[in-house]
């Protein structure tokens, strides 16, 4: 039997390659399934809820798990990465589709699968992990801040006048309406929150945010409550993927595109393969990286192909398919398919799920990547590396994302000649 850590981490083959050519019985086989349930579980409320935040509609999100989640585990570097939308693009979809609309936003995510197969074809995955983790850290904690205050609008139940991300603006606007403020919308959102964290603790296995979300629901029409729900905010979800079709370029807006479509790229290679790394320390495999990154490429295209998402591996959908079992890239092809079955069966269902609760999620989604619980170590740390974080951090919140991670890299230079310099 061939070992997979005989294979250099630098071959395209995909891992689903690796694991047919070993043999692969039928309690695998039973294992993935129920893996691939249990994301897909996990991934429905997410997806939605992360289109929404993006700007979308959440049948957009839904699309790219479809889509893109198919292809990340297809041709994959890693046996058990789950691809789908993240967090970690909210930023630039919304600043994308701000300016250049849904349609600007499907060519930059083509435009990125595009690079994203240059970089794999280049050999190009090892170099991704030279980027500083100060940095990494200061542009993820920076996103979940802009996540989280995306979502106060939903979760307090202020209708704003503006929908600029810019978090400045929105803070001001919301301190100014404070007064709004729905009493029964805010304590759903308070209360989704509390149970998810309670299932979390109590009862791990159980998912969590599809019972609270569904709970919500129950309660918001049976009781007659006057919250937004997907139905009446977007008119509910579709039961079909859309006709994949091969978008149009207007060369002109492309080249205008270029610094979003490399910023999507970017975020793609770099929480595909933080992604794949974690996902090696839970099960003691080795990810091949170029393989990873031609599949992100992949996906990306094909999400545009059927109006999706930018797409890429997610830390926390992997982690629950490591911890449901899952034995194979199979279990990422079978979470794409539960998604599919259940736009097709419940879609109607589904449409009923309560704004605040949606709201929640992502409260929590943008709680988690904070890892507010490691600012203590990091302040504690030396003080280049956390000048380092805080600036990426800044400049993310009030420049733009591609300002924040150049002036990070070149900040971490400066201070490491700087030190070694004075070594």
């Amino acid at each position: 039997m061939v070992s997979a850590n005989t294979h250099p981490p630098s071959t395209l083959m995909p891992k689903l390659h690796l694991v047919l050519k070993e043999g692969y019985g039928w309690s695998d086989l039973k294992a993935d399934l129920v893996a691939g349930l249990t994301v897909a579980v996990v991934a429905l409320p997410l997806s939605m809820a992360l289109a929404i935040a993006s700007g979308a509609t959440p049948d957009k999100g839904l699309v790219t798990a479809v889509a893109a989640g198919f292809m990340i585990s297809l041709l994959g570097g890693s046996r058990v990465q789950i691809g789908g939308p993240t967090g970690a693009f909210v930023v630039v979809v919304s600043g994308v589709i701000g300016q250049f609309g849904y349609a600007g936003l499907v060519t930059a995510t083509l435009m990125a699968g595009v690079m994203l197969l240059l970089a794999a074809f280049l050999r190009l995955g090892r170099f991704v992990h030279l980027v500083p983790e100060p940095v990494i850290a200061g542009f993820t904690t920076g996103i979940a801040i802009i996540i989280g205050v995306s979502q106060l609008p939903d979760a307090l139940g202020i209708r704003l006048a503006t929908h600029s991300a810019d978090v400045v603006p929105k803070l001001q606007a919301l301190a100014g309406q404070i007064g709004q403020i729905a009493p029964l919308t805010a304590s759903m959102a308070i209360g989704c929150i509390i149970c998810i964290e309670l299932i979390k603790n109590r009862a791990p296995k159980l998912p969590s945010l599809l019972i609270v979300t569904a709970i919500a629901a129950a309660l918001a029409f049976g009781f007659h409550l006057h919250v937004d729900t997907i139905a009446s905010r977007f008119g509910g979800l579709p039961r079909v993927m859309p006709a994949p079709h091969i978008p149009q370029i207007d060369m002109a807006i492309a080249m205008k595109l270029l610094p979003a479509a490399a910023s999507i790229a970017f975020l793609a290679g770099i929480e595909s393969l933080l992604s794949a790394k974690v996902a090696d320390a839970l099960t003691g495999g080795r990810h091949r990286s170029n393989a990873e990154l031609l599949a992100q490429g992949a996906a990306n295209i094909a999400s545009a192909f059927f109006g999706g998402l930018p797409a890429t591996g997610a830390i926390a959908r992997t982690a629950t398919n490591i911890k449901a079992g899952a034995k194979s890239p199979l279990a990422g092809i079978f979470h794409a398919v539960f998604v599919l079955l259940a736009m097709m069966l419940f879609a109607p269902i589904m449409a009923t799920a309560p704004m605040p609760a949606l709201a929640a999620i992502l409260l929590i989604v943008a709680w988690n990547m904070s890892e507010a619980h490691k600012l203590p170590a990091v302040l504690r740390g030396p003080i280049a590396e956390s000048a380092v974080m805080f600036t990426t951090l800044v400049l993310t919140v009030t420049v733009n994302l591609t300002v924040a991670i150049a002036g990070g890299i070149v900040l971490h230079l400066i201070v490491s000649r700087f030190r070694k310099a004075h070594a």
